[in-house]
Parts: C-alpha cells; sequence; structure tokens
C-alpha cells in the first residue's frame, strides 16, 4: 500500500515522502524499508533516530527526529492498530453448516453464518447473520448468538447465554456455567440451581480459557465494549460497565459491580459484593476489599524484595498493632 494511500484511509497528514511502499507493520527496533512503525511511548524515542522503517506513526513533535516519513497522529497508539488492521489476513470463512456439525433441529442458524467442524448447536438457539461458530464449539440450549460475532475454537456457550454483535470469543473460553453457589446445612453443602443467565453486549472480546459464570437468579451482563483477557474469572451476577478492559488472571467475585471505564491489572481480585465506580484503575496482583466510590488509581500488596529482607518485614507486619496500641 503506498503510503499516501494509507494515510487518506486513516484521515492522517504524511510529513515526509508519500509515495513510498508499505508492506507491512514492525515494532520500531525492528522495522525495515518497507515496513509501518509508531512511536508513542517518549522512553522510546531514542530509538527513532535509528529506525529503518519506511515510515512512522507518531506526534508531530517527533516528525523532525524522523529519518523517514511521518504519519502524524495525535493518538498513535490507536492509529497504528488502525493502520496494523488494514494488513490482517484473516481466513476466509463461506457461509454455511459443515456436515460433521449438529444443529438441533429447534435451533436457527442464519444463512450468512459460518457454522465449523464438530459444533454442537443445542435447542432453540440462534446464531446471527455473519457470525462465525468455529471448530468444537458447544453452544447449549436458549443461547443467542448475535450478528458478526466469532467464537473461534472451542468456544462453550453453557446455557442461556446472549452475545451482542460483533462479539469475539477465543478458544476455551466458557459462559453460562453453573456459578459457585452453595448453603451449608447441617454439617453438608447444598448446591443452589443458577437459574440465571449471561448477558454480552454488542463489541465485547473475551479471551482464552476465561470464564464467565451464569446468575443465580439475575444475569451475570457484560455491558458494550469490554475487554477481557485470558485466564480471567467473572462469578456469577457481576456486573462490568462498558469499555472495562480487564488483563489476564484477574477475578470478580459473585455479585460484584464494577463500572465503566476501568482499568484491572493482571492478577487482581475483587471481591464479592463491592462497587467499584467508573474510571478505576486496580493495579496488578492488588485484591479490593471494600467498595471504591471515587476514580483514581487503587494499589495493594507489597513490593519485591530480597527474601531475607521480606522475612524480616514480615515479622514487623504482625507487630503493627501491638506498636500502635502503645503509640496511645
Amino acid at each position: 500500500m503506498i503510503l499516501r494511500e494509507l494515510a487518506g484511509r486513516l484521515g492522517l497528514r504524511v510529513i515526509g515522502n508519500d509515495e513510498v511502499a508499505i508492506e507491512g507493520v514492525a515494532p520500531i527496533e525492528r522495522a525495515h524499508s518497507n515496513r509501518l512503525t509508531f512511536l508513542a511511548n517518549p522512553k522510546y524515542r531514542g530509538q527513532l533516530a535509528t529506525t529503518t522503517a519506511a515510515a512512522v506513526v507518531a506526534h508531530a513533535d517527533a516528525a523532525a527526529a524522523a529519518p523517514c516519513s511521518v504519519l502524524v497522529s495525535r493518538n498513535p497508539y490507536a492509529d497504528f492498530a488502525r493502520a496494523a488492521a488494514l494488513f490482517e489476513i484473516k481466513p476466509a470463512r463461506e457461509p454455511g453448516i459443515h456436515p460433521t456439525a449438529v444443529v438441533d433441529a429447534s435451533a436457527s442458524v442464519d444463512k450468512s453464518a459460518h457454522v465449523g467442524p464438530m459444533v454442537v448447536i443445542g435447542a432453540r438457539s440462534a446464531i446471527g447473520p455473519g457470525s462465525v461458530v468455529g471448530p468444537g464449539c458447544v453452544i447449549g440450549e436458549d443461547c443467542v448468538v448475535g450478528a458478526g460475532c466469532e467464537l473461534v475454537a472451542r468456544v462453550t456457550l453453557v446455557t442461556r447465554v446472549r452475545l451482542g454483535h460483533r462479539v469475539l470469543i477465543h478458544p476455551g473460553a466458557v459462559l453460562g456455567a453453573d456459578g459457585f453457589g452453595l448453603a451449608f446445612d447441617q454439617g453438608a453443602w447444598l448446591k443452589v440451581p443458577q437459574l440465571g443467565g449471561v448477558e454480552v453486549g454488542d463489541d465485547c472480546e473475551i479471551g482464552a480459557n476465561t470464564t464467565i459464570d451464569r446468575g443465580a437468579l439475575g444475569d451475570t451482563v457484560l455491558e458494550e465494549d469490554v475487554r477481557l483477557d485470558n485466564q480471567i474469572q467473572i462469578a456469577h451476577n457481576v456486573h462490568i460497565g462498558a469499555h472495562t478492559a480487564m488483563a489476564g488472571c484477574s477475578a470478580v467475585a459473585g455479585s460484584a459491580r464494577i463500572g465503566r471505564w476501568c482499568l484491572i491489572g493482571g492478577g487482581a481480585g475483587i471481591l464479592g459484593h463491592l462497587e467499584v465506580c467508573d474510571k478505576v484503575t486496580i493495579t496488578a496482583m492488588s485484591l479490593v476489599t471494600h467498595s471504591i466510590k471515587s476514580p483514581g488509581e487503587y494499589s495493594s500488596g507489597t513490593p519485591l524484595m530480597d527474601n531475607r529482607q521480606w522475612r524480616k518485614s514480615a515479622v514487623r507486619f504482625k507487630q503493627l498493632d501491638e506498636l500502635a496500641r502503645r503509640g496511645k
């Protein structure tokens, strides 16, 4: 793609030669003479002077230091993502149902949808226009897959799962399994039936091996444009607000509510029945033990240190209460 054409498709201005050919994208330190790269973080600015890329997506103030053409952007990372999408090669998925798929007679599959090999679709479920159900997926009873969704492979929708439009689910994810509902009676656990479902809004993405349990009575809800990384656990009746993103191995306990535009770091945990307001950032490996009512960045835990020093500090942690009483 000629840089001038690429700039036009992205709505960006070119500084330098706009006739260079762009054949792909690459990181700034490894980009060659036919590749597009980007500079978003100022700490990597030193690499700009030595890049051999054909062009770079960058802020206007970085253009003078670039040895190549520049696509001027107010958000270089976002515009680079849009550019990279133009070079992504996706496999063609022909409409139709693979002969090895098993589709219940009461289910409906739109004629423009693709249902791959070894797929199972249960009673009263529906697959919307243009959706892709990849190999080995299992869609249980009373599920709805909206238009333009993609279930990559081995995705399981257990029961009463409703996906909006353009939802992307990566391999191994399980939506709609039983929530962890138990009542203790006479020395033994009694299972509480999970009678709700899972509702996923438009444009959500759910990572590989992530699990989202169905609600006990109501639904577990993801609003639109929620992004979940791999290996995340979302318990029953959790509600996650629009545009929130969660990194890998984080977990949310039952009936917690997370607001909109939140960022949850990797390995973070949120206890049940708590509320996190809009625009909150939880840093990695933090444990949220109380509701958060003000936007901002929150952390918990102790930083990594030498083991001998950590052991001494751990002893002092146990003495804090005694020291506090002495100070009164």
